[in-house]
This record gives structure tokens, C-alpha cells and sequence, in this order.
């Protein structure tokens, strides 16, 4: 087996598992999910239809940079979406099977212990009597999603942690980060909006970034699954801030997005990829082995999501009702921020419950019958301090009812 199994982290979920082990969810109650990501919003029906009428076609072997259609159509929502003069729709375009696996695999195809860059100089490593390469480093957000760490462990690189707090806007402060890690900095992951704090990179923000990657020569990985689910502005890419900035090849910055929580379909594990033709070709060929293609089907009903915008839009509403709410009747109760995009609250947990995620959310489960994820899960200690410690996610993927029940219930648990 490979030994770097053994330093992946449990997963969060399992982390909550385990403390809720011997804890009772309140009986008076039914369940309430706030703790998944996972939509639960209705698909859209009409491509449902589509899915459905094209089943037969399940008898044929998909390739693995899926039709010409299908990447045509992601292309133009990019460059509609995200004011692009164009977008190749065979280099720079690559559907995936949702972007968990796909995040996964590029961290593997792109990491290069052959050439680890050196803080020190060609003469300082002649003289040097420890010849040992220092592995590469993948830098991310803390909180994060867990997926960068995991991959970056088994592609034997050196997470690096950049913390995401209310000092710096709950999006990292890129700034602290040394010289010597930069150099040795191979892969840069961003997630805009960010889960779970619901941060948004702008312009300005993207532009350092992209400076620092013509720098020290590391790729940035841009993960925007959330881009769709904003209040009053669209988000801004990293695909649109190259654009803005001349950067019409997009040189070592690529994104991924999925129709996951767009179009609540989280279970057709529909993505792309898209970006820099230079890494998506050698990327290609790694998936070739990997054998991962897309189902026709889902392929073609894809091309029907990413065309329609109305679904969107009514997906958007529903999510607007519902901070709305959340905002208006819990607001003065609990330290409710407002974030950027996305469809997660990121609360600092009450100081009736010590201001201790943890036992906020076993409260919660034993007095409410919520299900909520403790942040500290979700982040790393590093230099004694966990950035997500003393916070809670919640995902408002439930109902405008469920969620008015929610809020009675968290309101009876605070005495109000």
C-alpha cells in the first residue's frame, strides 16, 4: 500500500461522526441536514428529460475529452460568463467527472519531483552534503476543502497552509507567505467563493496571485464551483482576471466548475476543467490512463444545463429567500455574516456554548436534531492556532420551510 495513506486526516464527516458517537438527536424533532454541502434544491426537469431520452446511448464508450458539443458549449458559458474574447474549445476546454476527482488527479498529473526547485544556489547544493531534494509544496486556504490536502499528500508534496480569518477577510492574507515557500511552491489552490467562509476574490486579489505565479513559475488552481451562487455581483474568475490582464493563454492558471450546486445535480458528476492548454494536454493523457470519461448521456444533458440560465436564476432566489430569512430572524442572535456567495453561513458559535464549535453542534444535534460541522474539522492547527476552531458551517440547503423550523428550533435552544 501506498505509506502515504496513512497521513491523510479523517474526513470531516467522520470527525462529526465520532463526536456525535454517543449522543442522542433530540426525539420531539425530525432531522434537519445543514451540515452536507450537498444541494437540495429540484434538479432541473428538463434535463432530467434529456438524461432520460438518451439512456440508450449508454451502449457506447464515451472518450475522455467528451464530445466536441459538450466542450463547444462549456467554452461559450466561459466566455459569456466570464467576458472572454475566446475560448478553444479542443486545448483549453475538459470535461470531468465532477470536480472532486478531477481536483484530485490534476494534483497528481502536475506535481514534478524531477525538478523541485532549490531555495539555494548550483554551487551551495554542490558543497551541500545533504543532496536531498525538498519536496514540493502545494499552497492552500485554511479552512480549506479537504481534497487539496488529500491530493497534495499523495502526490508526496508539503501542504502549506495561508489562514483564512476575519483579519484579512476570511480569504487569506497571500502575502505572508515566505520567499523560500514560494520557491518551492509548485501548485497554488484558491476556491472563489471560498467554502466555508464565503469570501470572493476580486480583481486586485487575483492579480497579486497572478504576479506571483509569473515570480516563482507555480500553476494556480482555481476552484469556482460556488461562482453561480451570488447575491448582487457575479464573482470574478481567475479566467476573467487573465483576460483583464492581457493574459489571453491563460499561462499557468486553470479553473474548475460543475453543475453540482449551478443546477442541483450534484449526482450527474458533471465538471470541467478549463484554462492553460499547456497543462490540460498532458492532463489528458494522464485521464486517458485513468480512464475517466464522462457517460454520453450525461454529456448531452450537460450541454442542455450549461445553456439554460433560468434554472440558475431560480436556484439563486430560493438562496436569497433563505439568507434573507435566516439574516432577519436570527440575525440579533447569533453573529450572522453575510457572505459574498456560496450558500454556507460560517457562525462563530455562541458564548452560551462556551464559543466551542464543537459543542455548539453537539448541541444542536441533542437539542435540535440539526446536523451542523464543526469548522475546526474543516482546518489545521498550525503554529497553535486553527483558524476554523470556534466556528460552525452551515450549508442552507434545505428548504425555505425546513429552514424556518430550523430557526424556531435554534431559537427555543438560545432562550428566545
Amino acid at each position: 500500500m501506498n505509506h502515504n495513506l496513512a497521513h491523510l486526516h479523517p474526513y470531516p464527516f467522520a470527525k462529526m461522526a465520532t463526536l456525535l458517537a454517543d449522543s442522542t438527536p433530540a426525539a420531539a424533532y425530525s432531522e434537519i441536514k445543514l451540515g452536507i454541502g450537498e444541494p437540495k434544491h429540484e434538479p432541473p426537469a428538463f434535463v432530467l428529460d434529456v438524461l432520460q431520452k438518451n439512456l440508450d446511448k449508454l451502449s457506447r464508450y464515451p472518450t475522455t475529452n467528451g464530445t466536441f458539443e459538450l466542450r463547444q458549449t462549456i467554452a461559450h458559458w466561459l466566455e459569456k460568463r466570464f467576458f472572454l474574447t475566446h475560448v478553444d474549445a479542443n486545448s483549453e476546454v475538459l470535461p470531468v467527472m465532477g470536480t472532486r476527482e478531477a481536483i484530485f488527479s490534476f494534483v497528481q498529473a502536475v506535481i514534478n519531483h524531477g525538478e523541485s526547485k532549490e531555495t539555494e544556489t548550483e554551487t551551495e547544493l554542490q558543497n551541500s552534503t545533504d543532496k536531498a531534494p525538498r519536496a514540493p509544496t502545494v499552497v492552500m486556504p485554511n479552512p480549506f476543502y479537504q481534497i487539496y490536502e488529500g491530493a497534495a499528500i499523495l502526490a508526496q508534496a508539503t501542504p502549506y497552509f495561508v489562514p483564512c480569518t476575519s483579519e484579512n477577510g476570511y480569504k487569506g492574507d497571500y502575502r505572508t507567505v515566505p520567499k523560500d515557500v514560494w520557491q518551492q511552491t509548485q501548485l497554488l489552490f484558491v476556491c472563489s467563493p471560498n467554502n466555508p467562509t464565503g469570501s470572493v476574490m476580486t480583481m486586485d486579489d487575483w492579480e497579486a496571485l497572478i504576479r506571483l505565479s509569473d515570480q516563482y513559475g507555480f500553476i494556480i488552481a482555481s476552484d469556482e464551483c460556488y461562482s453561480e451562487l451570488y447575491f448582487d455581483k457575479a464573482p470574478v474568475g481567475l479566467l476573467q482576471a487573465c483576460a483583464a490582464l492581457g493574459r489571453h493563454d491563460f499561462k499557468n492558471c486553470v479553473v474548475f466548475h460543475s453543475l453540482s450546486k449551478r443546477s442541483n445535480l450534484p449526482g450527474l458528476r458533471s465538471g470541467f476543467i478549463a484554462g492553460d492548454a499547456s497543462l490540460l494536454k498532458p492532463y489528458l493523457q494522464y485521464r486517458t490512463y485513468q480512464g475517466c470519461a464522462m457517460p454520453i448521456p450525461h454529456q448531452i444533458a450537460s450541454i442542455a444545463a450549461w445553456q439554460d440560465e433560468k434554472h440558475v436564476a431560480h436556484n439563486r432566489a430560493l438562496y436569497q429567500e433563505k439568507f434573507a430569512l435566516w439574516m432577519a430572524e436570527l440575525g440579533e442572535l447569533l453573529d450572522l455574516r453575510m457572505p459574498e456567495a456560496g450558500f454556507y453561513f460560517w457562525i462563530k458559535a455562541p458564548e452560551k456554548f462556551n464559543g466551542d464549535d464543537e459543542v455548539f453542534v453537539k448541541a444542536l444535534y441533542e437539542q435540535a436534531n440539526i446536523h451542523a460541522l464543526a469548522g475546526r474539522y474543516l482546518s489545521r492547527e498550525i503554529n497553535g492556532k486553527n483558524p476554523g476552531k470556534g466556528y460552525v458551517r452551515i450549508a442552507l440547503v434545505a428548504s425555505v420551510e425546513e429552514s424556518r423550523e430550523a430557526i424556531a428550533r435554534i431559537k427555543k435552544m438560545l432562550g428566545k
